[in-house]
């Protein structure tokens, strides 16, 4: 098969290409970013910007199946920053695919689409998107997944949505970098009583949904397509007691002191209204979004991915962390 992978230079984009060319697919990148390494394993590698349409119009013809993995991520910035990478992007491409007779569009997604602030214990996808969200990173993702899954359509264009949860694994440039400075620099506050249950998936697990999301279009597109999957390790941890086993790990300091939701959650408040009030554009310490993150259960039932998409975990928590001892993050 022809797959189109988008986000191709970022941390999961990366392991599912190379996912695809072990298996043999004819895989073309799409970035901003150079490749050079994927090109080496066989990647054909296109650079542009998805909002430029004559782009999409240049390098999806021929395309099989479309991956879409590259957003814009973050709980601080502009609206429109957010609303143009994340939601008239992912027009456009759902518009070449049409378009080009692209017979499935695999998006990846995210559970926050359905995070409004509450406790979420192994919740499925039956959860509702929430009526205010917290930041706009969720609410964009959520508007263009909805959109994605509304073009479903048999016989033509079959789309599924990915919802993967906090991906970490070796050369993750984002999770477990952000936590382990912020714990070296005794800047991580235990949020809440820290005994908050978090779901989350190796980078490896998280790349093999999508190419089992793929295999499910082509071999039962009436049970698998037009809906949207959780992505899990399927072993829930305590939040705080993971990231204690991260920087022990790593010989940080893991955190000792707490604050409670309600105080990190005002402060939050707080300096985004003076961050936006001053326009600053930095991300302020603490955000009610963040606060939430860290106060509150993210537990997800991932029957449907199992039983739709015949999504197992490849490998399991312990493993999972054995591979950032053997090639530890290169994150900034």
């Amino acid at each position: 098969m022809r797959v189109v992978v988008t986000g191709c230079s970022g941390f999961l984009g990366r392991e599912i290409v190379r996912q695809l060319l072990q298996r043999g697919d004819d895989v073309v990148g799409l970035s901003r970013r150079e490749t050079p390494d994927l090109v080496r394993d066989g990647m054909e590698h296109h650079r542009g910007d998805l909002l430029d349409q004559d782009y999409l119009a240049r390098v999806i013809p021929g395309a099989d199946v479309v991956v879409h993995t590259a957003a814009v991520a973050g709980v601080w910035g502009p609206w429109q920053h957010y609303f143009d990478n994340n939601v008239v992007a992912s027009r456009h491409m759902l518009d070449a695919c049409q378009q080009n007779d692209v017979s499935q569009l695999v998006y990846t997604s995210s559970p926050s689409v359905t995070f409004g602030g509450e406790d979420q214990t192994h919740v499925d996808e039956s959860e509702p998107y929430p009526d205010e969200f917290l930041c706009h990173y969720p609410h964009t993702k959520s508007i263009a997944e909805k959109e994605i899954l509304d073009a479903d359509q048999a016989n033509q264009l079959r789309t599924v949505a990915l919802r993967p949860h906090l991906i970490w694994g070796p050369e993750d440039p984002h999770l477990i970098p952000r936590v382990l400075d912020r714990a070296r620099r005794g800047r991580l506050r235990i949020i809440g009583e820290g005994k908050n249950v978090i779901d989350t998936v190796h980078v490896t697990n998280a790349a093999a949904a999508h190419l089992n999301a793929i295999d499910a279009l082509q071999n039962q597109p009436e049970r698998a397509a037009g809906r949207a999957y959780f992505i899990t390790q399927d072993e829930p941890v305590n939040c705080w007691d993971w990231i204690t086993q991260l920087c022990e790990q790593h010989d940080v300091p893991p955190p000792k002191k707490s604050i409670s939701f309600q105080a990190a959650y005002r402060i939050g408040a707080t300096l985004e209204r003076i961050y936006r009030w001053t326009g600053r554009r930095s991300e302020p310490p603490m955000t009610r979004f963040v606060a939430a993150q860290l106060a509150k259960d993210h537990s997800f039932d991932i029957s449907a991915a199992k039983e739709r998409l015949g999504y197992r975990p490849l490998i399991n928590m312990d493993e999972g962390l054995q591979t950032l001892t053997s090639a530890p993050s290169t994150g900034q």
